[in-house]
């Protein structure tokens, strides 16, 4: 039976000695700690008491030692008279030796004369206590030079102490010398008496738990007896219960046979899509992998299409997701009637579809396949009452020539459909190579515009518009310019639709709006005052529900009067926002005035547009172009301008470069001009020198 008793008396042995030995340590360090910290405090008093009561000698001695030598030190008449009033300064404290250093390390003072003329410049604690730092250190001395003569066995604890002047500079170090003997005297003493005391509580702990420990033995040998007897019983209740168990064992066989009908269900919906029955992605990339290996081995070619719905979403938006989910069980028995039998179809989900082609001879193959799957969407998918008209676009990879790897593949084939789709919906496109080049130089134009944001490399340049007939200046266009380190001058046809599919152009434009209101105000305030100026909004700024706080905020930073500030808008931006009248109504109620960018060139409603809040129609320069060469042109801002003044609008001309366009669009009564005729987009500095002088 196991011995509690022997094995707790061993145990607790070990427990108190290293209790003892650990108590007693830390008792000590934090007593010797207590004792440092007092005795630095009484150095650093002593040194307050000593710079306030000596100041004017020990001033006199810094600036008198600097570049001195030890002989000339140690000769200086006021020597004598400062060794004594240190003496009796420090008479009856425990400070038994006092030290000075000028800033250069020079000992210029000490009780020990001897010592005076040393440099301690290389002592570590020197260069601490000349960056403002107090530092001390504990020592046993066998002997110690003191006031009162050498002493012996001595505990000591020197300071550094910096002297500070009176411009707060550190001008040189005290180093003053304490007697702690009764102190770390003491301090035996205590451990002494403390040690005791743990080990008269440990032994009295000990014995009581002995006591315990031996009852408990007791306890168990009586109970050891009582095992034994109910050991013989449970034996007899196994027997019983080992019967049960075997007809257990038969019921679980039955319910094993159920859970493995249950696992090849799961394993079935682990490789297929629920909701179109046909493989998933999971299935599709493991057969992808196999199909790779086989084809590497036999030298043959394989494709990958990646088929994307076109316009799938508004089937959700305007439908639901219910008629959504049934034309996706449509389209995948539709797709399923084109694809060979060897080949695999599958969803990656949503109106992602991917299709396997192996033992390709040629591309021509491939183009077979992908023409018949976008004539499968010639005619309509009929669901319920609803008649649905849909397109796909397809992006094909080959291997081994577009990739070696299942990503690979699946990317660029992803990559290629995007091309197919940037082309024209229910169109296919093969991958190239050039694909990957874009897409990685796109990410790195989209991470440098994102840094461009944070490092100031945007600035702002404006661009007149003049009156027509007087030529004088009526307000100015806000154009931003990039200045990038590693791309240089990047223009805005470059990076502006980068920044609105990435997102980034809620941020840039926000920051273009603040610099602008910034610089006008800026300029009103030092005399020249710009009449109106004109900031173009993207369509994601405008749908953003913060945006109009954000504008309320910048007008109120900035100072900038609403009046004075102008949004322009393309038609397509007004167009894409629903219910674009309320919110071009609520920029209207701030006292905005509002412009429609580049007329002409978009496709909105007349009766649509005679209902927007809109005070400007701005025509664009590739009409602009067109005066003098081409009658259409001509035609087109002729009906523009009659368009105009139905409704009470005022057109701005862009692109305007030459006088014979400017006196065509004055003719027709465009009331202001923008172009190269009367300036480009320049920088604020060199847009008010050439526009201050106005009369």
């Amino acid at each position: 039976m196991f011995n509690l008793s022997r094995y707790f008396s061993t145990v607790s042995f070990i427990l108190i000695v290293l209790a003892a030995g650990v108590l007693g340590p830390l008792y000590r360090q934090l007593s010797l700690q207590q004792i440092t910290e007092l005795a630095e405090s009484r150095n650093v008093a002593m040194a307050q008491v000593f710079e306030n009561s000596l100041h004017l000698p020990l001033d006199a001695l810094m600036s008198d030692s600097i570049g001195r030598d030890a002989v000339f030190l140690r000769q200086l008449p006021e020597l004598v008279s400062l060794q004594q009033s240190v003496v009796g300064l420090m008479r009856n404290t425990a400070v038994i030796k006092v030290k000075i250093y000028n800033r250069l390390g020079t000992t210029v003072f000490s009780t020990d004369a001897s010592q005076i003329g040393e440099n301690r410049l290389g002592n570590p604690a020197f260069r601490l206590s000349m960056n403002g730092t107090v530092l001390s250190e504990l020592a046993h001395r066998n002997t110690m030079d003191s006031f009162e003569g050498r002493l012996a066995e001595t505990d000591v604890l020197s300071s550094y102490i910096p002297i500070v002047g009176k411009d707060k500079s550190i001008e040189g170090v005290f180093e003053l010398y304490q007697d702690v003997t009764p102190f770390l005297t003491q301090l035996r003493q205590s451990l002494w008496w403390v040690t005791a005391g743990v080990f008269l509580v440990f032994a009295a702990l000990y014995l009581m738990q002995f006591l315990v420990v031996r009852r408990a033995q007791r306890i168990l040998e009586e109970q050891e007896g009582r095992i034994k007897a109910a050991r013989d019983t449970l034996e007899i209740q196994v027997e019983a219960r080992t019967e049960q168990l075997k007809l257990a064992n038969r019921q679980l066989e039955g319910e094993i046979s159920e859970r493995r009908q249950a696992e090849s269900k799961l394993n079935y919906l682990a490789y297929h899509d629920p909701l179109t029955g046909l493989a998933n992605r999971r299935c599709f990339i493991e057969r992808l992998q196999e199909s790779l290996r086989d084809a590497a081995h036999h030298d043959q070619q394989l494709a990958v299409l990646f088929i994307d719905l076109d316009q799938f979403k508004q089937v959700n938006d305007s439908l639901g997701h219910g008629v959504g989910d049934e034309l996706l069980v449509s389209v995948a028995s539709r797709l399923s009637e084109h694809v060979r039998l060897i080949d695999m179809l599958s969803r990656l989900g949503g109106d992602e579809f991917i299709c396997l082609m192996e033992g390709l001879r040629s591309a021509e193959e491939v183009e077979v396949l992908a023409r018949e799957i976008i004539g499968a969407f010639d005619y309509p998918f009929r669901l319920g009452d609803n008649e649905l008209f849909l397109s796909a676009s397809i992006g094909i990879s080959l291997f081994p020539a577009d990739g070696a790897s299942v990503d690979d593949l699946m990317r660029n084939a992803d990559s290629a459909m995007y091309r197919a789709k940037a082309i024209g919906r229910g169109q296919y496109h093969f991958y190239t190579p050039e694909m990957t080049r874009d897409a990685k130089e796109r990410i790195r134009m989209e991470n440098l515009l994102r840094r461009a944001l944070d490092h100031g490399e945007l600035v702002v340049h404006l661009q007149p518009q003049v009156d027509t007939l007087s030529g004088r200046l009526v307000g100015a266009e806000a154009l931003v310019r990039w200045h990038s380190p590693e791309l240089g001058l990047v223009m805005p046809s470059s990076f502006i639709p980068l920044a609105e599919d990435s997102g980034i152009i809620i941020a840039l434009g926000n920051w273009v709006l603040w610099e602008t209101c910034r610089q006008v105000m800026q300029w009103r305030n030092s005399g020249f005052d710009l009449p109106m100026v004109s900031v173009n909004l993207s369509v994601k700024q405008l749908e953003r529900p913060e945006f109009f706080d954000t504008l309320a905020d910048i007008l109120d930073e900035t100072g900038m009067d609403a009046a004075s500030l102008k949004l322009e808008l393309t038609e397509s931006v007004v167009m894409a926002v629903g219910d674009a009248f309320t919110l071009l109504q609520r920029l209207r109620d701030l006292g905005i005035s509002l412009a429609l960018d580049d007329f002409g060139t978009g496709y909105s409603s007349l009766s649509y547009l005679k209902m927007l809040p809109v005070q400007q129609l701005k025509i664009d320069r590739s009409f602009v172009m067109g005066i003098g060469r081409n009658p259409g042109d001509e035609a087109i801002i002729r009906t523009v301008m009659e368009l105009a003044k139905s409704l009470g609008f005022e057109v701005v001309a862009e692109g305007v470069e030459t006088t014979e366009q400017a006196a065509f669009l004055a003719d027709l009564g465009c009331q202001q001009l923008q172009g190269f005729l009367h300036g480009k987009a320049v920088a604020p500095a060199e847009f008010r020198a050439r526009w201050s002088d106005q009369p």
